[in-house]
Formats: C-alpha cells, sequence, structure tokens
C-alpha cells in the first residue's frame, strides 16, 4: 500500500540512513533536531547487527576515550524518532537504490570506504601480506574477520604507511597482552597476542617525518609503552627539509618532528619490544617464495616539489609479518553510480548525481561523499551539510508516494532486521561474556554468535 505524506502547511517525512557509523548518525541527528520539518522519521539501516561502525570495529580496543563516543552515537539511536535496523544488506537484491526509494521519501548513504588502497607491487598477495584493515578487524571482533592465520610467531613485522592506523596496529603488535585483557579485544585474538614472538615492528614511510599522517597524540602512544621503546635513524629525519627548523611547519608536522628529535636523542633502554620508525623508504616489492620472508624498499629523497624521488638505493627489512596501511578505498554499491578514479558517489553537496544531474530522493555523506579524509568529528559538518541539501528538497520529496509501513515491507521481502532490543541483548550477552572469562565486556566475534544473541528470547 503507497501513501502520500504531503499536506498542506506540514508532511511526514521518511528517511532511510544506510550505515550506523558515525557519519550516519550525525546525519539522523541533524534530521530530528532541525525544526524547519518537524515531523521527520528516520530508519538507520546497516549490514551488521551492531551498530557505531568505524567507532566499534576500527577504533582501537585500547582507545577507550574515543571509544566512548559511542555513548554520543547511542544517544541518537535512542531518539524517540530513530529506529536502528541491523542485519539489513543495502545494494543487492531486494534492497536495491531503486526498491528503498519505494519505502523512503530519502535516502542517505554513509558507507564509507570499505577496502584498501594496494600497494601495487610485485608480492603483495603472498601469504603473511594484509592489509591492516584485516589485522584491526581480527583484534576488533569484526564478523567478517578471516581469523588469525597472522604470523605473531614471527620475530619482525613490517607495517607500510605512517599514519594513524598504522600506528595503531603498531601498537597492538607492541603492547602486552595484559594491558589489552581489562579491554574488549575478543578472547581469541587476546590469546594469540599473548603467545606473539615479535619483537621488531618495521613501520616504514615512503616519505619524511614532516609530511606523515599520524597525529601528535598517537605518536606519543608509542613512546609511552611500557615494554617497547621506539627507535628512529637521525641520518634518516635529517633528509626532511623541515627536521633542522621545524617552526614553519604546520602545528601537527611541527609537534610530530619535535617528538621525533627527541626520541632521536635517547639512548635505547633495552626493552623486550622494539618499533622501529623508518622514513624515506617506498616498498618496491614484497620477497619470498610460498610466503613473505622481506620486504624491498628504495630509498627516497626529497624532490624539491613535496614529493620524493627514488634513489636507486635499496635495502630489504626482513619480516614474515606485512601489514599495508597506505589508505583506504570507497567501493561501488550497486545501483548507485561511483566515480573510480576518486572512489566516491558523484554528488552536490550531498545531492547524488546521474549523469551530471540531482538524482531527487538520493544522498551521500562521510567518506563515500568526500573520500577518506578527516577525523570522525569531520563527519559532522559533512552531514549536516548533506542534511541541509535534503531539507531543502523535503517538500517536493514527501509529495512521492511510498509504502505505509516500510519496515513491514522489510519483512515481507525476507530482511529480518535485528532492531534495537536485540542491540541491547548482544551486549548483555558480551557483558556475561566477558563476566564468565573474568574480564571486562568481551566482544562477539562471529556472525552465529551476534545473531544468536540478538534473537534469543524473541
Amino acid at each position: 500500500m503507497l501513501e502520500t505524506s504531503c499536506g498542506r502547511g506540514s508532511f511526514v517525512l521518511r528517511v532511510a540512513v544506510v550505515g550506523s557509523g558515525p557519519s550516519g548518525v550525525y546525519a539522523a541527528q541533524a534530521l530530528v533536531q532541525q525544526q524547519a520539518v518537524p515531523e521527520v522519521s528516520v530508519h538507520v539501516l546497516d549490514r551488521l547487527p551492531c551498530p557505531y561502525g568505524l567507532v566499534r570495529y576500527g577504533v582501537a580496543p585500547d582507545h577507550e576515550k574515543i571509544k566512548s563516543l559511542q555513548h554520543t552515537l547511542r544517544a541518537v539511536l535512542e531518539h524517540p524518532r530513530v529506529s536502528f535496523l541491523g542485519h539489513v544488506h543495502v545494494g543487492p537484491p531486494p534492497l536495491v537504490p531503486e526498491r528503498l526509494l519505494e519505502l523512503y521519501h530519502a535516502v542517505v548513504y554513509c558507507v564509507g570506504a570499505a577496502t584498501d588502497r594496494r600497494l601495487g607491487v610485485p608480492g603483495e598477495e603472498l601469504p603473511g601480506s594484509f592489509s591492516a584493515t584485516d589485522f584491526v578487524s581480527w583484534y576488533s571482533a569484526h564478523p567478517d574477520a578471516t581469523g588469525d592465520a597472522f604470523a605473531l610467531g614471527a620475530d619482525s613485522a613490517v607495517v607500510v604507511g605512517v599514519g594513524n592506523v598504522a600506528v595503531d596496529v603498531a601498537r597492538i603488535l607492541a603492547r602486552g597482552a595484559e594491558e589489552l585483557r581489562p579491554t574488549d579485544v575478543p578472547h581469541a585474538a587476546l590469546g594469540a597476542l599473548s603467545q606473539s614472538r615479535v619483537s621488531d615492528i618495521h613501520m616504514v614511510g615512503r616519505r619524511g617525518p614532516s609530511q606523515a599522517k599520524f597525529t601528535t597524540k598517537e605518536l606519543r602512544e608509542l613512546g609511552s609503552l611500557t615494554g617497547a621503546e621506539v627507535l628512529v635513524r637521525p641520518e634518516e629525519l635529517a633528509l626532511d627539509p623541515g627536521y633542522a627548523d621545524p617552526s614553519g611547519l604546520p602545528g601537527v608536522n611541527r609537534r610530530n618532528v619535535e617528538v621525533l628529535r627527541d626520541w632521536a636523542r635517547r639512548a635505547p633502554v633495552g626493552r623486550p619490544r622494539r618499533i622501529h620508525l623508518r622514513f624515506f623508504l617506498r616498498p618496491v616489492a614484497l620477497l619470498g617464495e610460498g610466503a613473505v620472508r622481506a620486504v624491498r624498499f628504495e630509498r627516497t629523497a626529497p624532490d624539491g616539489r613535496g614529493g620524493v624521488a627514488g634513489t636507486g638505493v635499496f635495502e630489504d627489512i626482513e619480516a614474515p609479518l606485512v601489514l599495508r596501511s597506505v589508505g583506504y578505498r570507497g567501493v561501488p554499491l550497486p545501483g548507485l553510480p561511483f566515480d573510480e578514479e576518486r572512489g566516491t558517489v558523484p554528488n552536490a553537496a550531498g545531492r547524488v548525481l546521474r549523469g551530471g544531474e540531482p538524482s531527487p530522493g538520493e544522498y551521500v555523506a562521510g567518506w563515500i561523499k568526500r573520500g577518506p579524509t578527516g577525523v570522525i568529528g569531520t563527519n559532522r559538518p559533512c552531514a549536516k551539510e548533506t542534511v541541509a541539501s535534503l531539507l531543502a528538497d523535503a517538500e517536493a520529496l514527501a509529495a512521492r508516494p511510498v509504502v505505509a509501513d516500510p519496515l513491514r515491507a522489510l519483512r515481507e521481502a525476507g530482511v529480518e532486521p535485528v532492531e534495537w532490543t536485540g542491540w541491547l541483548r548482544i551486549e548483555a550477552a558480551e557483558e556475561a561474556l566477558g563476566e564468565a572469562l573474568g574480564r571486562t565486556k568481551v566482544k562477539i566475534p562471529d556472525w552465529m554468535g551476534l545473531l544468536g544473541a540478538a534473537r534469543e528470547q524473541e
């Protein structure tokens, strides 16, 4: 049954937000807090049965302050005009974008950047080579994680990249398992990390320290680990034109260089694990037969134009475990236009463009809108801009007939959503699991366990 919501002077606007990470929840928040269209109801759809996106499955387990953002996101998802519907896979039939527009007046896609950029070098597919996202998903209990086949029995690991994700995975490798025990890291991952023999972690960037993408807070955390020390090479740091006098650098870059200058003056203290921060090295091949045994790097040098150029000098770093962390990339969602070069959905201020023209009722926010840039807080103004575009279109959108009960229509199509009460059951099950293991809350790491907990006593 179809109904139209447009009446004289007021109308009801039904909106679906696809994705329950920060950008999706901020979009829902902007929709229910605005005053221009008071009658707005929002369904937040997510492929996973759990909300919060990368705040749950991307923030490292020892970053409790950042993870506490879940409390803010939770308040939005508990708003009386917002409904969370997990385990709803948008894209494949029956929930193609065209069908969603029959259920809702508007759809805001907040699906992030779901894959990693490639190194594009020989040997990248060798066993022992993983994307950093694979490792993060494993220690974050993502139900799509491929398991614990990481070479933690090796003595050394290479992390390619010098952004915050690279710092996270290096820190987790360098932390003692007892330090992670009070966190929600899944129990199998905790057990594997407790048996890890990795003692040398090489975090490598192709450019210099003044161009590294990590934040100073993340960088300093490496230096505060009780069982590990950070080692830098003064001769590599000195290659950076901004190293001798960092005063002209932007704030974060200047502070990063100052931290590294301080570390360069320290003598090694002989801790059990070592984090080697390397610069001006770019990977050209992963070496090995049947599995990775080393990464070959070419020494680079500043080219005078803000980039680097190869020097023809090579160095091999032995490591049976390689974690690639060189950025994220959006992936196409079936039924939506996609810009392959930028890895985003073409849009104008959040309005999806088809053939260069705005597509009525279709919007994007977050990384799929602007690319994988910024921090979590960047998603708030991004979502507000998109919602402003949607509200400007609201009266025309509400005039289009949609089904009377989209949740019922989803169920009739064979979709079995996990509603907010189901998520609360998952939370309770994770609390019980932690108690049984003598720990605090422990994440359930698999689809069967999550869905079983969500539907217990339904």
